[in-house]
């Protein structure tokens, strides 16, 4: 199975009813601070649930059938392709089961849980949440709703390159560099895939946390290759073990280059997202961010363009590093 630009189009006509489509918004003075002739920011932080996540889980969902409604969805996540799961559940009235890590943002577990999805925590570090949501989906007859490493799930992100490419164009011209976070690659494949068709020239780079720079070394090695167990990082929403099948295939053909950041850095980007641009960014969503101010990348000159991917911060840990500056 593949997937095509014909899949994202139809994942947008799906979820144009419940989806926010969020702007493309410039600022001067990020352009300037990075070097950039200009810079763009596409604030997933203002999609329902607050992250990028709902745009995949309504696209998979809104073609259950009335039989898969009836029994029900179950997924695993830290907290973003929670919620995403649990609200679109509850668009198309089924069951929501969420198997989410002991120890995710609290904020995520309540989001989720007011969704109105039942929650079954784990503890990461010993126990397999493959293991656990497939033993619940045989029980009850559900569907799985992968976070990443599903086609319906990478189209439904890939809407996010389809608005970007024609934001862009509406802002002066097509973007030389888009800057977006990798977790197991879904957002970065429909993404680049979607730019791929619609911008061809936009060069698409990935970044991820150092420690979970799992999709960079795959590349280098040309085979999935998975994160040591055991490692931590600020983003907790881009820890995933491996990169996905169909995600790595995909951000083999896409993707100019994957970039890492470290903690310290994410920290800084948050804070400067707060101060300089009046937004709230997770740490996971920062990572693009972060990669840019750090000079990760030779941005001079270039038309750049940065995906927030989630908002969902703790509002005791973002108080912290916000502190910290």
């Amino acid at each position: 199975m593949s997937i095509t630009i014909k899949h994202i189009e139809a994942a947008a006509l799906r979820i144009t009813p419940f989806a926010v489509r969020t702007p493309l918004l410039a600022s001067a003075g990020l352009a300037k601070a990075i070097g950039a002739s200009a810079a763009y920011l596409k604030p997933e932080v203002l999609q329902v649930c607050g992250a990028f996540k709902f745009r995949g889980a309504m696209n998979r969902l809104a073609q259950l059938t009335p039989a898969q409604r009836k029994a029900g969805v179950v997924a695993f996540s830290s907290g973003n392709h929670a919620q995403g799961v649990a609200i679109a559940a509850g668009i198309v009235g089924c069951p929501a089961v969420i198997v989410m890590p002991s120890d995710a943002p609290q904020i995520k577990i309540d989001g989720t849980r007011a969704a109105g999805a039942e929650i079954r925590l784990y503890d990461r570090y010993s126990e397999s949440r493959e293991a656990i949501s497939q033993a619940i989906a045989v029980e009850r007859g559900a569907v799985v709703v992968p976070a990443f490493d599903d086609l319906d799930i990478i189209a439904g992100q890939g809407t996010i390159g389809l608005e970007i490419a024609d934001q862009a164009a509406q802002a002066g011209g097509p973007l030389d560099i888009l800057l977006c976070p990798v977790g197991g690659g879904g957002l970065i494949a429909g993404t680049s895939l979607a730019l791929a068709d619609r911008s061809p020239g936009t060069q698409v780079w990935g970044v991820e946390p150092a420690g979970f720079d799992d999709t960079a070394r795959s590349l280098a090695a040309q085979e999935r290759l998975g994160n040591s167990s055991g490692g931590s990082t600020l983003c907790d929403s881009l820890m995933s073990p491996m990169p996905g099948l169909f995600t790595f295939a995909i951000n083999q053909e896409t993707l100019a280059g994957v970039l890492t950041v470290t903690d310290a850095e994410v920290k800084a980007a948050m804070r400067f997202a707060f101060e300089r641009l009046k937004l709230v960014v997770e740490p996971g969503g920062s990572v693009g961010l972060a990669a840019a101010r750090a000079g990760k990348l030779d941005l001079s000159g270039k038309r750049v363009g940065i995906v927030l991917s989630g908002g969902n911060v703790d509002p005791g840990q973002f108080a912290q590093i916000l502190a910290e500056g």
